[in-house]
């Protein structure tokens, strides 16, 4: 790490829109993954393990759950100068919210004007991924400019979902960004593909603390970093890429090295889960030298029953999990507390903390969320028209059981009188 005075901003303050009804009660940041972790344990374990131990956290929507989350399980030590700090919305300069990301720096310059540093490493909440942020500032400094962004590859058919970057020949200056373009040129050694901003930037603080300022004073702009700073920034010369393909985390496997996901949708989300598991995932949770950190109440270990046991495969299984007799897993993420009665079939599914699955029920391509008890003899994800009625089902056909939808199904199978028939299979 360079011995320049570097703080981190962490973006925490998005409404989770597109992630309901998993947001529905928790901020978007603060929403479970990987069975034992959050969102935003990914950033903040990149940024601590590179050695940024000045974090501040800007929350704003369902911000009592990610404050919690953080005070209990993220704290360093402020005796010598470290800390996590969750900086929640106060409403700086009258009585209104965040209107952008931009507009949330703009509230928050005294936090950069308290203790100065002299850059800036601001970075979003809710991507999964490992990566060593020192390289990507050790760029900026060699480059001297205003604005490093990470970039990484992505199909151009996805370009309306990222900021596109456009850069000038043969180099890393950035000679055009444009936030969610409808159909932007192709790169030109992959027309197919595009180079799709990550969301994490390194501003040297005086240009950061300038852009924000002026672009406060603009009644037409949107007040968001990648919509009207990084353009702003792009006319100036001023702005450079980083590319995300270049960096090195030790303990990294080739298939691994390179990963990012933006899990701002439901279906994004469930298939990022499905990169956890089988023979050779896309993404692994263990990695010794790069941990990724979390807090967990203790817990006891999966338990199996001893008659007539339980079986497991190609899953992801948290302490707490108790499973039944019988009971059959097969490519799923379970978190911490579930439990599995006599028989249930649970098959490439996310199971979040404490869910209970009723004897002979059988769960499959679903995500369950916390607290949410399946009754006996459920049939999920086996009739989407009947799914459809109780739950919500995503584009791609991914059943989302919360706790309202979980007793819809409860009442519908005592109104038919006991379990549902037909073959478990």
């Amino acid at each position: 790490m360079t011995s320049c005075r570097v703080m981190a901003v962490v973006l925490a303050g998005g409404q989770g829109k597109r992630l309901l009804p998993l947001t529905m009660g928790r901020a978007k940041p603060n929403v479970p993954f990987g069975g034992m972790f959050r969102l935003i344990d990914f950033v903040l374990s990149n940024l601590t393990n590179a050695g940024y131990l000045k974090i501040v956290v800007l929350t704003q929507y369902q911000s009592n759950s990610l404050d919690r989350y953080i005070a209990r399980g993220w704290q360093l030590s402020s005796q010598v100068g470290h800390y996590i700090a969750p900086v929640p919305a106060q409403q700086q300069f009258g009585p209104q919210w965040f209107s952008g990301s931009a507009d949330a720096l703009f509230q928050n310059l005294h936090l950069l004007r308290d203790d100065p540093p002299e850059h800036v490493l601001v970075f979003g909440a809710d991507h999964v991924y490992r990566m060593d942020p020192a390289q990507m500032l050790a760029q900026h400094l060699e480059s001297g400019a205003d604005v490093t962004v990470a970039a990484i590859r992505q199909p151009r058919a996805l370009a309306h979902q990222f900021g596109v970057i456009e850069c000038a020949p043969g180099g890393r200056r950035i000679a055009r960004f444009v936030e969610k373009p409808g159909d932007p040129a192709g790169l030109p050694d992959s027309p197919e593909e595009i180079r799709a901003s990550m969301g994490n930037y390194v501003f040297r603080t005086q240009a950061l603390i300038d852009a924000v300022e002026e672009d406060a004073m603009d009644v037409s702009s949107r007040h968001d970093i990648g919509a009207d700073i990084i353009p702003m920034l792009v006319r100036e010369g001023r702005a450079d890429v980083y590319d995300f393909a270049r960096n090195h985390v030790h303990g990294v496997s080739p298939r691994e090295r390179g990963y990012w996901r933006d899990v701002g949708t439901l279906d994004a989300y469930y298939e990022a889960h499905m990169d956890l598991i089988g023979p050779d995932p896309a993404f692994t949770l263990h990695n010794a030298h790069w941990p990724i950190r979390t807090f967990h109440d203790l817990l006891a270990p999966v338990t199996f029953g001893r008659e007539r046991p339980g079986r497991a495969v190609d899953s992801l299984l948290s302490p707490g999990v108790a499973v039944a007799a019988e009971a059959d897993i097969e490519r799923s993420v379970l978190s911490p507390q579930v439990t599995l009665g006599a028989r249930a079939q649970v098959a490439d599914s996310i199971l979040m903390e404490n869910v209970r699955v009723g004897r002979d029920a059988i769960v499959r391509r679903a995500i369950v969320d916390r607290d949410a008890i399946i009754p006996d003899g459920a049939r999920i994800g086996l009739d989407p028209e009947l799914d459809r009625e109780l739950y919500t089902v995503t584009e791609k056909g991914i059943v989302v059981v919360g706790s309202e939808g979980a007793r819809r199904c409860e009442t519908r199978i005592e109104t038919a009188g006991g379990l549902p028939t037909g073959s478990r299979h």
